[in-house]
């Protein structure tokens, strides 16, 4: 294809020639950033719910998983949020929202076979919008067959993040747990 044609054929239609190398968010999560005002679902796809809303006012914690009924999921990180509601409490948390790239459905029946309180909320990203806006979306199709979030807490007042602990490696267990981010409130 010659230059003059190549060219032509891009001029004709600039927006879709920009449009193909469009990049999404280049940055990671990070003190200062808004909550998105991106749309998820909670308990039922039915259920939409904006975290940009519920945490404008107040204190919470947004806390991001690679998958809902995953090992270290279930078995420490989302329990460890939930069995400290009442510590978080005192240093002023409002709520917590766990975050996973999963349909509603798989969210409401993880949080149901947890034993969750009022205190913390599970949210389906089911096509990881809010996780891709937050800056947390990674490639996870090695392990989840797809992008997933990785996993991070987000200390959220007024709607901005205060402080962000987010895994280095994206799927481990340090620095997001519950204790870690009780101690630096």
């Amino acid at each position: 294809m010659s230059a003059t044609l190549l060219s032509r054929r891009f001029t004709a239609r600039p927006a879709l020639f920009q449009r193909a190398f469009h990049a999404s968010r280049a940055s990671f999560l990070s003190v200062g950033d808004a909550v998105p005002s991106v749309p998820v679902q909670e308990g039922s796809p039915g259920n939409v719910v904006s975290l940009a809303d519920e945490t404008k006012k107040g204190k919470y914690v947004i806390v991001g998983v690679p998958g809902a009924f995953s090992p270290a999921c279930s078995a420490s990180h989302a329990p460890g949020y939930i069995s400290h509601t009442g510590e978080l409490a005192k240093k002023g948390v409002d709520g917590v929202f766990i975050v996973a790239v999963n349909d509603a459905f798989v969210t409401k029946a993880w949080a149901d076979s947890l034993k969750t309180n009022d205190k913390v909320r599970f949210i389906a990203d089911s096509h990881g919008e809010f996780s891709k806006e937050f800056g947390t979306l990674f490639d996870a199709s090695k392990f989840f067959g797809n992008e997933r979030t990785k996993r991070y807490a987000a200390v959220v007042e007024n709607g901005k993040v205060t402080e962000a602990f987010i895994e280095p490696d994206s799927t481990g267990l340090s620095v997001s747990v519950a204790e870690n981010v009780l101690k630096n409130l």
